[in-house]
């Protein structure tokens, strides 16, 4: 069992958990992830490392209260436990060989950029950070990018705080401006993703999306999570979750995001929705 030691809401329907998780925090690495189960009833759900604490024995996990099984999780509190934790999965990024590099980030992305921006920042590399989000109150991790950049520009849809508009106008901005620039690093919706890399693509700077593909086991046997990179078949859990944003199929990729969503309204549509639901499985 895996205790939950801290909890923080960070904006609406979005949770920050610490779990003491002392065999994952003493190898968790940026890009790594994890799968977890609050009990043996629930779904496997893959969740980004957003931090880790050695010392303490810790990881962090931010999630976002979506559907059923984000909801299950979304309630639990101090000192409730999860069933499994597993991981850390999948590879970590390079974070070597940088001088200067933009991090773009869309909503919840914010939780995996965040260590990718952390390891960067350590290493001495010159950090423009974008983060942008539907509106201001859902806008997560805003001083802890701003203290490990250089510049951070904010986006909302709405206008509601900084620019109005999409991370994609900020870094066409900056990149019209100065396009020297060793990477790009964008995480968020895929969509999102697949804008910025076709922006980068222009001006011919290398970008990497982390893609979170359905996805089952985390260990490649059941292929749910399948990419198309550069022609070729990869993982997300194995091969990934990071690549090279100018080789990713996003077309395929937003068909496939889209597979349970369905199944999805129907289980919250369904009587047991809600607290009721884990009561009544277990009895």
């Amino acid at each position: 069992m895996y205790q939950i030691l801290e909890k923080e809401e960070l904006a609406p329907k979005i949770q920050k958990f610490e779990i003491s998780a002392p065999q994952i925090a003493a190898k968790a690495e940026p890009g790594h992830f994890l799968i977890v189960r609050v009990d043996e009833f629930a779904e496997r759900i893959p969740l980004t490392v957003a931090d880790y604490d050695r010392e303490q024995g810790s990881v962090t996990i931010i999630v976002q209260e979506v559907g059923f099984s984000s909801k299950q999780i979304c309630d639990l509190e101090i000192d409730d436990s999860f069933l499994d934790l597993v991981g850390p999965l999948g590879k970590p990024i390079e974070t070597e060989d940088y001088d200067r590099v933009i991090c773009v980030a869309g909503g919840l992305g914010a939780a995996p950029l965040y260590p990718k921006v952390k390891s960067l920042a350590k290493k001495g590399v010159e950090l423009i950070t974008i983060l942008g989000a539907q509106s201001e109150e859902l806008l997560i991790l805003e001083e802890d990018l701003a203290d490990l950049s250089q510049e951070l520009y904010i986006t909302t849809d709405n206008g509601s705080k900084g620019r109005k508009g999409f991370v994609t106008d900020q870094l066409e901005e900056i990149l019209t401006e100065d396009d020297q620039f060793d990477l790009v690093i964008a995480i968020g919706p895929m969509i999102m993703m697949k804008f910025v890399a076709e922006v980068t693509k222009e001006y011919d700077i290398d970008t990497m999306v982390s893609l979170n593909s359905l996805m089952v086991d985390g260990t490649g046997m059941c292929g749910g999570c399948r990419v198309t990179v550069g022609g070729e078949t990869k993982f997300s859990c194995v091969d990934g979750p990071a690549f090279d944003g100018h080789l990713v199929d996003f077309n395929e990729q937003l068909q496939r995001s889209k597979t349970y969503q369905d199944k999805e309204e129907k289980v919250k549509e369904h009587e047991f929705w809600g607290a009721d639901c884990r009561a009544k499985r277990e009895n």
